[in-house]
């Protein structure tokens, strides 16, 4: 695998073109932390498959559209090449194109907000950044939430977006509604939660995405599916919406913190591993409580509250041995 990597970069170095794909597909790896692009290939096969299975291919079309326009423009604004290189300023603008066209119905106009909100993803990224580091933690996907909320709000303020298709984790959390624990619910919920990272509710691409990140990590897949598996059985214990968890809109949150604190951002050991668990519980809790806040906006909760959790457990660093610069 090494040698394969090393034989990669070389033809890289030699091929801008080639450079360039590996930039994209490193920057699609980052949605969950990896810099490789053999990862990145697999999540967006990932990606893909689950778009189709969907009957939504156009946000699949929308990801890469997201994902090449970020690239373009972090190019023109001469981000730093290192993390250029990293795919650091891909990842934000892939979400946005993921997210719009699942919430916003296909249209010429909105391809052009697809175009809008992935460049602003790039200084949205930038400018986190900047505020972030004062604090020592990273940006995160607080770029896309940010970002996807704003023009999600103003849709409603344009007749040109149509927002007839929006849907996703906006619900309120009804305990009326919650069902016994059924061994095939449990499973779905367990892998859609890892699917939905990428707005995507389906099995397969589950699969496909523990594989990405078990190329580049063997530490991060397992934290994914741990994650997975205890953010599942947190929100059937607090009695949350059994089709919600389900579909995993209760647990891609949650999965994101487990490999961010489990494996990414301090090296793993097992006070490292409780501490990251006891921050996926709460991640379901901050899920729950952000639901409820924008369900009123008619906005999804996307990665917030992964984002805040995240940042909320990543202050007291001084606690742990951070790895090196970790990667979103």
């Amino acid at each position: 695998m090494t040698a394969m990597l090393e034989s990669w970069e070389r033809r890289c170095a030699a091929s801008s073109a080639l450079r360039f794909l590996d930039i994209n597909l490193r920057g699609i790896g980052q949605v969950m932390f990896q810099n490789h692009p053999g990862t990145g290939l697999l999540f967006l096969a990932a990606i893909t498959w689950g778009s189709y299975a969907g009957g939504m291919p156009q946000v699949a079309f929308g990801g890469l559209l997201g994902l090449v326009a970020a690239t373009q423009t972090a190019i023109a604004l001469r981000v730093d090449r290192a993390g250029l290189a990293a795919g650091l300023y891909g990842y934000n603008g892939v979400l946005v194109g993921l997210a719009l066209p699942t919430f916003l119905a296909p249209s010429l106009l909105l391809w052009c907000y697809v175009l809008l909100g992935a460049a602003v993803s790039v200084v949205a990224t930038l400018g986190t950044a900047n505020v972030t580091k004062t604090w020592r933690v990273a940006a995160l996907t607080f770029p896309f939430v940010l970002t996807t909320w704003l023009l999600l709000l103003a849709a409603h303020a344009f007749a040109g977006l149509d927002l007839a298709s929006a849907g996703g984790d906006t619900e309120f959390l009804d305990p009326a509604e919650t069902n016994p624990l059924d061994i095939a619910a449990f499973m779905a919920g367990v892998f859609k939660s890892i699917s939905q990272v990428f707005l995507k509710g389906d099995a397969i691409s589950a699969l496909l995405l523990l594989a990405g990140l078990a190329v580049s990590s063997r530490a991060a897949a397992a934290c994914a599916l741990a994650g997975a598996l205890l953010a599942v059985i947190t929100a059937h214990l607090l009695g949350a919406e059994s089709a919600l968890i389900s579909a995993g809109l209760l647990g891609f949150s949650p999965v994101l913190t487990a490999i961010a604190l489990g494996s990414v951002f301090y090296q793993p050991a097992p006070r490292v591993l409780v501490y990251a668990a006891l921050a996926t519980v709460f991640t379901v809790v901050v899920q729950g409580a952000v639901n409820v806040a924008v369900a009123p906006l008619g906005i999804p909760a996307l990665t917030f509250p992964f984002v805040l959790t995240s940042w909320l457990f990543l202050l007291p660093q001084q606690h742990f041995s951070p790895t090196t610069e970790a990667a979103s």
